[in-house]
């Protein structure tokens, strides 16, 4: 009974150090004392710590090679580049213009991950949008929210979704079979909505000419080509590897690590400078959830969740009510991801689908499916639901665009629910 109470303690206080920061305490950090906690109390030994965390190396690597890969690109001009050719092939149209940078967006996620969508190309939206006049709010809208709306085309597209491949093999066709259809149903439901809600605010023309030469923001045309290489074969290697099982994060570092090499060598980048670009604190904030994570599996805590998850969604050893199983699960993943955040909600919901190796496998890929599913567009409903929209607000009210958390909610009450819907539906029709 101690043990489950200072589990318990601990796991709440960590969550509240991550979502609130008291003393202006960084996720990081507190993510970190989490961790530590579990270790000097004895809810974790050391030796399983230490085995937990050499285990999950490739969630490491990816979030490493991801960032330096995004990092990079910007660097090289490409997202410039990207957004600029974008409003150019709108002709003037700011509804095609919303479309265009949705599907830019859809692409980024897909390749380069959600994160490098919602805090590299926003800023490059915004100053593209102010620069041709018109109102910045709809446009920078569409980046936070395609996102995540397109955070599960591929396994690279979120680092949640590596988190779960890791933990339960999947590979990429099961992936692929279980949620491709819902992304890309989900994709033309977040522009049709958007269109409608941003059918007044981004209904006029614009002067395309104004834009200048698209090509302007490129510095090093030949580093910019190399990228352009690069970034391809990222692309195939992303694929290729995913159907042989390999670990992805070797793509993503391999691909990091060529950019970086190119980029020293044309001198367009530097290893300070990319070292900035990298948060690091996000290691911190991994390792110690994964620690934190792991007291509340060993405390039953997971199971117990698990086993009451099941039994809300009526599902049987037999695998019936596949339906109820799906929505439930998407459901809960969505709204914790709004109450503890997105990150912390996989590793729990990971802690979880540990204990439903006694369902038939249909069953199983439906709670893992949903899971995603829920953690990846969950947080489009509020701006607590991922560290990267906290930060999407900051880089708004830097550029002196004032976004409170209830006007997102707003805009996120109208469009998360019916793709959560659609979204699950879809998905219970695959694996029923």
């Amino acid at each position: 009974m101690v043990r489950l109470i200072a589990t318990l303690v601990i796991f709440a206080a960590t969550l509240v150090g991550i979502l609130f920061r008291p003393w202006r305490v960084n996720e990081g950090v507190a993510a970190l004392v989490g961790g530590a906690l579990v270790l000097v109390t004895g809810l974790v030994a050391l030796p399983e710590a230490a085995t937990a965390l050499l285990a999950d190396w490739n969630v490491f690597f990816f979030f490493l090679g991801m960032m330096a890969l995004s990092a990079l690109a910007e660097q090289a001009g490409f997202f410039d580049w990207a957004a600029a050719h974008a409003a150019r092939l709108s002709r003037g149209s700011e509804p095609r213009l919303l479309i265009g940078i949705m599907l830019l967006g859809t692409l980024t996620s897909t390749l380069l991950s959600n994160d490098a969508t919602a805090l590299i190309l926003t800023p490059i939206v915004f100053n593209l949008v102010k620069k041709l006049d018109l109102d910045p709010l709809p446009f920078t809208f569409a980046c936070v929210f395609i996102a995540d709306t397109a955070s599960f085309v591929l396994p690279v597209s979120n680092p949640i979704n590596i988190i779960l491949l890791d933990s339960f093999h999947l590979s990429l066709g099961e992936f692929l079979r279980l949620l491709l259809l819902p992304s890309l149903v989900v994709i033309a439901l977040n522009i049709l909505l958007f269109r409608l809600i941003f059918r007044q605010r981004a209904s006029g023309r614009f002067n395309a000419a104004a834009l200048g030469n698209p090509d302007a923001g490129v510095r090093d045309a030949g580093y910019f080509r190399f990228t352009l290489v690069v970034l391809g074969l990222v692309a195939v290697a992303y694929i290729t590897c995913s159907i042989l099982q390999i670990p992805l994060s070797l793509v993503a570092v391999g691909g990091a690590l060529a950019l970086f090499i190119g980029g020293l060598t044309r001198g367009t980048t530097s290893p300070q400078q990319t070292a900035r670009a990298i948060a690091w604190p996000i290691f911190g904030f991994i390792a110690g959830m994964l620690l934190v994570v792991r007291a509340v599996e060993d405390a039953g805590i997971a199971q117990a969740f698990g086993h009451a998850l099941l039994a809300v969604g009526g599902a049987q050893s037999n695998g019936h009510s596949t339906l109820a199983l799906v929505g439930v699960t998407t459901i809960g993943s969505a709204i914790g991801a709004n109450l503890i955040n997105n990150i912390p909600m996989a590793f729990v919901m990971t802690a979880v689908l540990r204990h439903i190796s006694h369902l038939a496998r249909r069953s199983q890929l439906a709670l893992i499916g949903a899971t995603i599913f829920g953690c990846d567009l969950g947080p489009n409903l509020t701006t607590v639901g991922s560290l990267a929209k906290v930060f999407w607000l900051l880089l708004l009210r830097q550029r002196g665009l004032k976004v409170s958390a209830l006007d997102y909610f707003k805009i996120g009450i109208l469009v998360t629910p019916p793709m959560l819907i659609a979204g699950s539906l879809v998905l219970w029709l695959l694996v029923r």
